[in-house]
């Protein structure tokens, strides 16, 4: 077993490769790995330069590994299907470019589904045709993932998208073979959802190919469940707290790694807004760190 730490640029609060609020790309960079880590994660498609050389340059300067990259885009929404292709083959290319195993495929927020965030019985669902063309479309470039750019293609849930809630994500598993599809699982998400992520692991964890680590202030997320408050405002209001100090039990998630012998990559991930002024995606990326560090992620 190996399990390796990693970090993602939405710890510095990069959702959107072209927001404005973004620090830049090689301060995501440098201050990753001053945190004491040794991956990242490409970020939206566009943050960073999508120039080989160029980034390969900058990540062997701070000695760090290019993990994988999500394709956080409408899957829901077929008007924009050529979008997400062209986020998905050009996430694909840089993947490939660097070496990096991991494409993960994330639909993106819905207003249909962001008041109903963390309330299964109010969400809008999908009638059976919608559904079926919403998979085909996720099939088509998992598919496309694997075979033909040779990665290991994860779904990951996402608090306010159309694959947010258990049941509609263990029916995509049941759809999709896995051969193609494997799971990206997302502690946060899964706990911001409703549910409890190590019950899910102990079920799934055959299947789940990547780790990402988010913890879930129990307090935040009470609220903004009850006020149907929006993924970013929540993400303002500190829902994803730091590792250790919210609702999820990391030291069992570990326990059921090691038992499943897991090898790969966990990465941390802790969505914020940067331009609040008590945001120190740095000094949050330290802390988080030594708490795994603290319970045996070395």
């Amino acid at each position: 077993m190996s399990i390796r730490i990693g970090n993602a640029p939405c710890s510095w609060g990069v959702e959107f490769a072209g927001d404005p609020r973004n620090p830049p790309w090689r301060q995501v960079l440098k201050e990753n790995a001053e945190a004491g880590y040794t991956g990242i994660e490409l970020g939206p498609v566009g943050f960073m330069p999508e120039d080989p050389v160029l980034l390969a340059e900058a990540l062997d300067e701070n000695g760090l590994e290019l993990i994988g990259g999500v394709v956080f885009r409408p899957f829901h929404d077929p008007a924009q299907w050529d979008d997400v292709l062209d986020g998905s083959v050009r996430t694909c290319k840089a993947l490939v470019a660097h070496g990096a195993e991991h494409l993960v495929l994330i639909d993106s927020i819905s207003p249909r589904r962001a008041p109903s965030a963390g309330r299964w019985d109010e969400a809008e669902k999908m009638g059976a045709a919608e559904w079926s063309t919403y998979r085909d479309r996720i099939t088509t470039v998992a598919k496309m993932g694997a075979e033909e750019y040779g990665l290991t293609v994860g779904i990951h849930a996402h608090a306010a998208g159309f694959m947010d809630f258990e049941p509609e994500l263990e029916r995509l598993l049941d759809e999709v073979d896995e051969s193609i599809l494997k799971i990206c699982f997302d502690t946060g998400h899964h706990s911001y959802a409703g549910y409890d992520p190590v019950a899910f692991m102990e079920r799934h964890m055959d299947r789940i190919s990547y780790m990402h680590f988010k913890d879930i202030d129990p307090a935040v997320k009470a609220d903004v469940v009850a006020k149907r408050t929006g993924f970013y405002d929540a993400c303002g209001q500190g829902i994803f707290c730091n590792l250790g100090d919210g609702d999820v039990d990391f030291p069992r998630v570990r326990e059921i790694l090691i038992k499943a012998n897991f090898n790969g990559w966990c990465t941390v991930e802790q969505d914020c807004d940067p331009t609040l002024p008590d945001t120190d995606p740095l000094g949050d990326a330290k802390l988080n760190r030594a708490y795994l560090a603290s319970i045996g992620f070395n």
